[in-house]
C-alpha cells in the first residue's frame, strides 16, 4: 500500500467543523507553530516562592539608576514592589486617625472584634494597621492589635469588625477579662480601599456591591473591579487604580517606604483625584491622565477627558501661559477605555472608536485625531506592541495599527467569540512574547469568572493556536532574561518566570495538537490505515534523551460528520520509533499528538501514513 504524506497547514483553525477543517490543524493546547511546524511551549517555574495578597492585574517591570531589578505589581488588595524575589508592600495610606479615635469591645468566646471610629471611610476588605493600642485585659493583647488587620465586615458608618490574631496568623479567643477599649492612645492607619477581583453587573440605580464606587451610577470601570497602570517618570514609579487617585513611589525612599498621592508633592497644583488610566508620555514627560476630573469639579469623574501635567513637573496641573500642562475632553463615545503609547504617538480607545494622541508641542502640546469609528477594544489592557505594530482585541474581532486601523484575519475567531465570558471582559489582557514573535490573549471562557483561557497569535507568520492557563498578568520583563506572569496555585499567588524549561513548574505539563477529519475522494470510500512512520524532534531538558522522552499518536476516526470519534489506534512514539503499525477502518480519520512527561519537548515534523480505500461499504 502506498506511503501518503500528510503535511498540515501550519497554524490553528477553528472557523468550522472537524470536517470542514481538513488539511489544518483544528485543536491545540500549549502548543506554538515556528517555522510552521507546531511544537510544544516553553515551561515556567515559580520566579520567588514568596506570594502576595490579591489578584495581580498589573505588573511593571523597571530598572532604577544603579541597575537594581524592580517590578511593581498591582492587585485588587494591594500594591507592591518586588526586588530579589521579595514582595514589599507600598499600598498607600488613606487616612490615619488621631489617638484615641479608635476603640476596641470583644465578647467573651468570641474572635470577633468591634472597632468604632466615626466616619472611617473603610469598605469591607480594606486594610487597617492599629498602633499604641493596650491590652483589653485577657487573651486579646497588645501584641495582638498592634498589628495589621483585613476587616471583616463594615457595620456602618462608624464601625467594623475584624479577627483576633496572634502574630502568627492563629486565631485568638476573647476571654471574660477582654473588658478593656484599648486605651485612649490607639492610632488607625487605614490603607486606600480595596478593589473586587470580579465584576459584579450593575443594572440600575442602587445596584452594584455596596459601598463601593458612587451610589447608583453606573460607569466604565466594571463595577470598581480593581485594575491598576503603572508607568515610570525617571527611576520612580507611578500607579493608578482604576477610578482612584495617582500615586508615586520614590526609589531613594526604599522598599520599606510606601506610596504616596500626588497631591503631597511640593509643587501639587490641581493634581486629578479621580482617574481611570495614568501613563508618561516618553519624549516631553508628562504624566497623562485618561478619564479624569475636571478642575472645577474635583468630585465627578469624566470618563471622556485626557488631562495631562507640565512637562517634567509632575504635581503641577494648572495649566498657564508659562507651562504646557492642559487637557482635552475626546468627542466621541461615552468613556475611555484605555490607551497605548507607541513610539510616536499614543493610541486611545473610546467605547465608539479609536484615536490618535501626538505630541506636537506649544500652544497645544497633544494633538488628537479619530483613527476610526466603530472599532473599540474589549478591556483597558487588551492591546499589545511588537515590531511597531499595535495589536488590539475587541468583542468581534482582532485588529491591528501600523498607521492604518485594519481588521486582522483569524483562523479562531469564532471559537474564541463563543467561548469568552463577555461578563468579566475587563480581565482580558494582552500580553507579548518577543522572542517567538507572539502576541498572547489570556480571556476567562463562558464557564468561568477568571482567566482561564489563552489565543497566541505568531505575527512573523501569520499563525494562530489556542489553549488553556491561568494568568492575570504579564510583563516581558525587558531587562530580565524571561517573561514574568502572575498566575495563582493553590489560592496562593505567585509570579511565575516563562520559556524555563519544558514543565509546568516542576509537574508535566500536557500538550497536545489534533487534525481536523481527513478522508479519500470526499468519503466515497472507507479508509484503511495499517502504518505510521513518525517524524518527531525530541528534547530533553538536560539534552539527554531518557526513557519519559515520548509522545502519544492517536487515530481517531467516524463514519459521518457528526458522529462521535472512535479510538482506532494509539502507539507510543519515542526517539527510536521508525514506524507504529496502525488497524483501523473508517470513511475519515484524524490524528491527536500528545505528551505529559517531565523534562521534554517536542516538534513535529511531516507524517507519512500508509492508507487505501476499503470499498464503499
Amino acid at each position: 500500500m502506498p506511503l501518503a504524506k500528510f503535511k498540515f497547514a501550519p497554524g490553528i483553525n477553528k472557523e468550522g467543523t472537524e470536517y470542514t477543517a481538513e488539511g489544518s490543524w483544528f485543536d491545540s493546547d500549549k502548543i506554538r507553530f515556528r517555522s510552521g511546524y507546531p511544537e510544544k511551549i516553553g515551561g515556567w517555574k515559580k520566579y520567588s516562592s514568596n506570594t502576595y495578597l490579591g489578584t495581580a492585574r498589573s505588573l511593571h517591570q523597571w530598572d532604577d539608576l544603579g541597575g537594581t531589578d524592580f517590578m511593581g505589581i498591582g492587585t485588587n488588595l494591594k500594591w507592591y514592589v518586588e526586588e530579589g524575589g521579595s514582595y514589599n508592600d507600598i499600598t498607600p495610606i488613606r487616612a490615619t486617625t488621631s489617638a484615641g479615635d479608635v476603640t476596641f469591645s470583644a465578647t467573651n468566646g468570641s474572635s470577633t472584634v468591634t472597632i468604632t471610629d466615626t466616619g472611617h471611610g473603610a469598605l469591607t476588605g480594606d486594610f487597617v494597621t492599629f498602633s499604641a493600642a493596650a491590652s483589653l485585659g485577657g487573651n486579646i493583647t497588645a501584641t495582638v492589635l498592634n498589628q495589621e488587620y483585613q476587616i471583616d465586615l463594615v457595620t456602618s458608618a462608624n464601625a467594623y469588625t475584624i479577627t483576633a490574631k496572634d502574630t502568627s496568623g492563629s486565631t485568638v479567643t476573647a476571654n471574660s477579662s477582654d473588658s478593656g477599649n484599648g486605651g485612649s492612645n490607639t492610632v488607625g492607619t487605614y490603607q486606600i480601599n480595596t478593589g473586587l477581583d470580579v465584576y459584579v453587573a450593575s443594572t440600575g440605580w442602587g445596584s452594584g456591591t455596596w459601598s463601593r464606587g458612587t451610589w447608583g451610577s453606573i460607569d466604565s470601570n466594571a463595577d470598581n473591579l480593581r485594575l491598576w497602570s503603572q508607568d515610570n517618570f525617571g527611576e520612580d514609579l507611578i500607579g493608578n487604580p482604576r477610578g482612584g487617585g495617582i500615586y508615586y513611589w520614590d526609589t531613594s525612599g526604599g522598599v520599606s517606604s510606601r506610596a504616596t498621592n500626588f497631591t503631597s508633592l511640593g509643587t501639587a497644583s490641581d493634581v486629578p483625584l479621580l482617574v481611570n488610566q495614568i501613563m508618561v508620555s516618553e519624549v516631553d514627560r508628562h504624566i497623562i491622565a485618561f478619564g479624569s476630573n475636571s478642575i472645577s469639579a474635583t468630585s465627578v469623574l469624566d470618563e471622556l477627558l485626557v488631562r495631562w501635567s507640565d512637562a517634567e513637573d509632575a504635581g503641577n496641573w494648572t495649566p498657564s501661559s508659562t507651562n504646557s500642562a492642559g487637557g482635552q475632553r475626546i468627542s466621541s463615545g461615552s468613556y475611555i477605555v484605555g490607551a497605548l503609547k507607541t513610539r510616536e504617538e499614543i493610541l486611545v480607545w473610546t467605547d465608539a472608536g479609536v484615536h490618535s494622541m501626538r505630541f506636537i508641542g506649544g500652544p497645544f502640546t497633544f494633538q488628537f485625531r479619530q483613527l476610526m469609528q466603530g472599532p473599540s477594544i474589549i478591556s483597558p489592557k487588551a492591546a499589545s506592541i511588537a515590531a511597531s505594530t499595535v495589536f488590539w482585541m475587541d468583542r468581534g474581532n482582532f485588529y491591528m495599527y501600523d498607521g492604518a486601523v485594519r481588521p486582522l484575519p483569524c483562523s479562531v475567531l469564532d471559537y474564541i467569540t463563543d467561548d469568552i465570558n463577555l461578563n468579566q471582559a475587563y480581565k482580558v489582557f494582552a500580553a507579548s512574547n518577543p522572542d517567538f514573535s507572539e502576541i498572547i490573549w489570556f480571556y476567562p471562557s463562558s464557564s468561568a469568572t477568571e482567566v482561564d483561557r489563552y489565543v497566541i497569535f505568531n505575527y512573523k507568520e501569520n499563525l494562530w493556536s489556542v489553549g488553556t492557563l491561568v494568568r492575570t498578568a504579564w510583563t516581558p520583563a525587558p531587562t530580565r532574561t524571561k517573561p514574568l506572569a502572575a498566575g495563582t496555585a493553590d489560592s496562593s499567588n505567585y509570579i511565575y518566570q516563562h520559556e524555563t524549561g519544558y514543565n509546568d513548574d516542576g509537574s508535566a505539563m500536557t500538550a497536545y495538537i489534533e487534525s481536523g477529519d481527513f478522508d479519500l475522494q470526499d468519503g466515497e470510500h472507507f479508509v484503511l490505515l495499517s502504518r505510521i512512520i513518525p517524524d518527531i524532534k525530541f528534547q530533553a531538558e538536560d539534552d539527554t534523551p531518557t526513557s519519559d522522552t515520548t509522545v502519544t499518536m492517536t487515530m481517531k476516526g467516524k463514519n459521518y460528520p457528526l458522529e462521535s470519534a472512535s479510538t482506532l489506534s494509539t502507539s507510543t512514539i519515542e526517539t527510536t520509533t521508525t514506524q507504529s503499525e496502525i488497524r483501523g477502518r473508517a470513511r475519515q480519520a484524524a490524528i491527536r499528538i500528545e505528551s505529559s512527561n517531565v523534562g521534554m519537548t517536542w516538534r513535529l515534523g511531516d507524517l507519512r501514513l500508509e492508507l487505501r480505500p476499503d470499498g464503499r461499504r
